[in-house]
């Protein structure tokens, strides 16, 4: 039965509209009718007044949330927790994040995503390696002792799980000087999205990298050198290079508005997109968490060991998209366009996702006059948490 949501404003993915009600019918969207043509009944929900209804979020980068850590427990049940407590703040696609750890957590974690992926209206879009194939000299708070370089059996492992994942995708995170121009290309080859990060690759490396397969650059200006008047390394590379895609922490913490401010101005908007690389504080009122047996802080906004170095990230997707309104001065627009459209394309999905347009996928978000999430749907279904709303 088509159903129809009316009511509110709605951001096609190009423009915000008013006047317009939006169809849904068997998951995906059927198309945008004028409110004057939206039937009266149970099949029409009345959204509130003043709300934009939007595509939903997506977060190629999360490591946890709810209470729970992936790589804590990589299982199916720590995957839907951490979905269902991104999905509060308007994350209908996620990527959950395995950082650098042990080879056999490798595969579990795996597993486990394609598990959830199985389930209705999880929001699972695949699975994304933050490691463990990274410099050793720009580990961050990834634990040293797992860093590594890629042997044949893990090419073999993450080369096969695309045709696993018919409908998810595979996201690795790598250092290109860590390895060669062969690997890259194997694993595009294959269909995992390749990117860098953590890493201290000099310009001409990773442009070399770029023109084997890699596309995308990981929590750009965090765990990789500044930029130098004669060393313009990777950072450079990333934003100068047409064609690839930069995933941005706009916490106001890891990277300075300002010099996102930069970002946006070199690459434009349409080649830097959101992520939150959430910790398993996000969602709760917790103090801190354990990584690696280390007790990490929640303090003034950040998360951090006891010497003062960073671990994920304390923000949701709905803050990050306030924060670029408010701390960078995007457009509404532009800001919505970031944490859906964008990552949509740097995943392939953009023919799926990002827009409200006949034949997407029906992940939305409900936002109120402040930008604060009211309600999600996924593949139409609407989130058993979300406000009540009117049925005419």
């Amino acid at each position: 039965m088509v159903q129809f949501l009316a009511g509110s404003r709605l951001f096609t993915g190009d423009a915000i509209i008013e006047g317009q009600a939006i169809a849904l019918d068997g998951g995906v969207i059927a198309g945008l009718v004028a409110e004057a043509d939206v039937p009266a009944g149970p099949a029409t929900v009345r959204l509130p007044a003043g709300s934009l209804l939007a595509p939903g979020f997506i977060d190629v980068q999360a490591n946890g949330a709810g209470g729970v850590l992936f790589n804590g427990d990589p299982g199916e049940e720590t995957v839907l927790r951490m979905a269902a407590a991104l999905r509060r703040f308007g994350c209908t696609g996620l990527l959950p994040t395995l950082i650098t750890d042990d080879r056999s957590r490798m595969a579990p974690a795996a597993e486990a995503v394609i598990a959830a992926m199985r389930r209705p209206g999880s929001g699972i879009l695949g699975i994304h390696f933050e490691g463990p194939f990274i410099s050793p000299h720009k580990p961050g708070v990834h634990d040293p002792r797992h860093i590594r370089h890629p042997d044949g059996a893990d090419l073999d492992f993450l080369c096969a799980l695309p045709e696993r994942m018919p409908h998810g995708r595979v996201l690795v995170t790598l250092a290109p000087e860590e390895v060669e121009d062969r690997t890259v290309a194997r694993l595009a080859g294959a269909g995992v999205v390749v990117s860098a990060g953590h890493t201290i690759a000099s310009h001409g490396r990773t442009l070399d990298a770029v023109r084997h397969g890699l596309t995308g650059f990981t929590h750009l200006f965090n765990a990789m050198p500044p930029i130098a008047g004669r060393e313009p390394g990777v950072a450079v590379a990333a934003l100068e290079r047409n064609g690839t895609w930069c995933g941005i922490i706009a916490d106001g913490i890891h990277v300075d508005p300002a010099t996102l401010r930069m970002a946006l101005a070199a690459k434009g908007p349409a080649g830097l997109f959101l992520v939150t690389d959430a910790m398993p504080p996000v969602g709760t009122d917790a103090d801190g968490f354990e990584l690696y047996g280390r007790r990490i802080l929640r303090r003034g906004g950040r998360l951090e060991t006891e010497g003062g170095t960073l671990a994920g990230a304390d923000i949701d997707m709905a803050s990050a998209v306030r924060n670029c309104v408010d701390l960078l001065g995007l457009p509404l627009e532009e800001s919505l366009r970031m944490a859906s459209l964008y990552p949509a394309t740097f995943l392939g999905m953009r023919d799926l996702l990002g827009r409200l347009e006949a034949g997407y996928r029906a992940d939305l978000v409900l936002l109120d006059a402040g930008l604060r999430v009211l309600d999600t749907w996924i593949g139409g279904v609407r989130s058993p948490r979300g406000l009540p709303l009117a049925e005419e």
